[in-house]
């Protein structure tokens, strides 16, 4: 059972085909000790798009897109964070990613967990440690920073 699904996803995050990264959120947990964390689910085909050159014939999910994955559901959680009414004329940017580790590619039939733990926020800019998990195991790890921008109303 999932605590998103993609249409409440769309809800969160103004991402559509082919650039929203996110199939479902399974678990959002705002009350862990060390952090509040997200638990969401990116389901990899041999249809998305960039496989057709990346790498013809030997098809792996470019990197910088399980960056941008991890960062939607980063931004999901600080969404959830600060709860439906803040969050719906709230957008987050992608602003940074330190200590980012590739340890395995991602092929086509995989299923990525993407991992996010909240680590601070402040002044609209917000830090999460994240993970891709691949059957249990990492193959992708990132501190990513998000700034919050706020739209304005109609």
């Amino acid at each position: 059972m999932s605590l998103y699904n993609i249409q409440q996803i769309q809800e969160f995050l103004p991402h559509r085909y082919p650039f929203l990264l996110v199939d479902r959120v399974k678990e959002v947990n705002l009350e862990a000790e060390d952090g509040e964390t997200i638990r969401a689910l990116k389901n990899v085909t041999i249809n998305e798009d960039f496989f057709n050159g990346h790498f013809p014939g030997h098809p792996i999910m470019p990197g910088v897109l399980t960056l941008e994955a991890m960062a939607q559901a980063a931004g999901i959680l600080g969404l959830t964070m600060m709860g439906p009414e803040y969050a719906k004329n709230t957008l987050y940017y992608f602003a940074s990613a330190d200590n980012v580790r590739f340890k395995q590619p991602i092929v086509p039939g995989d299923q990525v967990t993407l991992e996010a733990r909240h680590i601070s926020h402040r002044r609209g800019i917000w830090k999460f440690a994240c993970r891709a998990l691949v059957d249990e195991k990492v193959v992708c790890s990132a501190d990513i920073v998000c700034a919050e921008r706020h739209l304005e109303q109609a």
